[in-house]
Formats: structure tokens, C-alpha cells, sequence
């Protein structure tokens, strides 16, 4: 059972500060996993705290994802968690998201990636799932010279949108295993074939990835900050939210 919907919530958490949450005790946590078991999540859990909302527990799924449960597990909710705060909602959930997702994309190593550098200075970067049968990711990618200009640095992940052993998985695996990995995405979208030895290389990898943190369609765009930004965006719209996303 994927985790995409359980059930959708939202609560508003009247709240005038927030603390570090504790983590759940034994007790909690036993039943909390032994639920979440029952329903075969295809993610595994990476830990329960409490939330600031008493007696509910935040549930991390590796990834980044957020789920809430009650202390004796007979209750499940995926959905957002909101604290009022100055008078205004503060998405909590998203905030813990966001955060977990910005330390995963950014800890995948630069070699691991196709990278197309900003011109000059580096104002921020992006993150793009992408697959090179996509027309979108087509689209986009001719986009990225413009990107680059305006000071953004684009980071290209494998994510084959027909799932693996498609042509969009071979595609992608040819242009990863080529020595020239920029050379030959462009080339690859360009329409034009490759020739590229089989190797070892970590498309499989990072199409797990992509499912793990909510990506389901290409190209998707994670900004620095964990934002994950759907489908096509024109260049200036892009720049604009990677450069507020510091």
C-alpha cells in the first residue's frame, strides 16, 4: 500500500511556541509500528516523536514524508498539521517535509548527477527528476541555458516516468553511463542516439528516491529549500522561486 492517501486531515493547533519534539515512548512506538506494519507502507520509518499537538505522534518516513498517529496506534492521518501563529496558520507539516526532502536531495553526490553550472555566480540551484522521453522535460531543458544566465544551476536526477526496464530507463541509464553525461543528455533529448557501455550507475537508485519523497510525474523540481515545484515552469517563474527558496 503506497503511502499517497491513507486519509486527508488538516488541524489547526492553537500554539504559541514550539518545542523539539521528544521522541515517543517504548510503548507508543511499539504500537505506532505495529499499526503502521499492518498496513504494509512501502517506505520505512526513520522515527516517532511527539507532535505539538498532545497525544499525537509525527511519523518521518524515509524521504521526507509525514504521517500522525495516536499513542495506542487505533488512529492514522496523513494530512497537514497547522499552528497558529501571530495571528497567522504555519503549515507544519510541509515545514518538517521540506526540510527532511532538502537534506536528501543535497546530500546526493555532485558525480551522481548530470550538472549544468550557473554562468558567473551561483545565486541558487534546482533539483529536476527528469526522463528523456518526456516532452516537458523536453521543454525545460531548453530552458536551461537561460537558467544558467540568470544564475541558477541545474541538477538533473533520473526518474523513468513508465517505471523501470522502459525505454525512458534505458535512456537515461546510457546517458549516465556515458563519460560525458551533459554531452550526451543533450544529445538524448535532442532525439539523437547514444552509444554508451553497460555500468553500474545509480538511475534505479534515484527513481526510489523520487517515489519516496512524492514524485510521480516529470520533470519535478525540488527547490533548495525541499520544495517540490510539478511540471513544467517557464525559466523566469523557475529563477524567481529557486532565488526565494534560499
Amino acid at each position: 500500500m503506497r503511502v499517497t492517501q491513507i486519509f486527508a486531515a488538516a488541524a489547526i493547533v492553537l500554539a504559541s511556541s514550539l518545542s523539539m519534539f521528544a521522541q515517543a515512548d517504548d510503548a507508543a512506538d511499539k504500537a505506532i509500528r505495529e499499526t503502521l506494519g499492518t498496513l504494509k507502507l512501502d517506505v520505512p520509518i526513520e522515527s516517532i516523536a511527539v507532535s505539538p499537538l498532545n497525544d499525537l505522534y509525527e511519523v518521518k518516513l524515509q524521504g521526507g514524508r509525514v504521517l500522525y498517529a495516536s499513542a495506542d496506534g487505533q488512529f492514522v492521518v496523513q494530512g497537514y498539521l497547522f499552528q497558529m501563529k501571530d495571528g497567522k496558520p504555519v503549515n507544519l507539516t510541509e515545514k518538517t517535509e521540506r526540510l527532511a526532502i532538502s537534506k536528501t536531495i543535497n546530500a546526493i553526490p555532485m558525480a551522481e548527477m548530470v550538472v549544468y553550472p550557473a554562468i558567473g555566480e551561483t545565486k541558487s540551484h534546482i533539483t529536476v527528476f527528469t526522463d528523456t522521453t518526456c516532452p516537458y522535460c523536453h521543454k525545460l531543458h531548453a530552458e536551461v541555458p537561460e537558467l544558467n544566465r540568470l544564475g541558477i544551476e541545474v541538477r538533473y536526477l533520473a526518474f523513468p516516468r513508465q517505471g523501470l526496464n522502459s525505454p525512458g530507463d534505458e535512456q537515461l541509464q546510457a546517458v549516465w553511463c556515458s563519460t560525458d553525461k551533459k554531452s550526451a543528455m543533450d544529445r538524448m533529448v535532442a532525439g539523437k542516439n547514444i552509444d554508451a557501455p553497460k555500468c553500474a550507475n545509480p538511475v534505479t537508485k534515484q527513481y526510489a528516491m523520487g517515489q519516496s519523497i512524492g514524485v510521480n510525474g516529470t520533470p519535478a523540481i525540488v527547490l533548495a529549500d525541499g520544495q517540490i515545484i510539478p511540471g513544467y515552469q517557464p525559466a523566469p517563474q523557475v529563477a524567481k522561486l529557486a532565488l526565494s527558496a534560499q
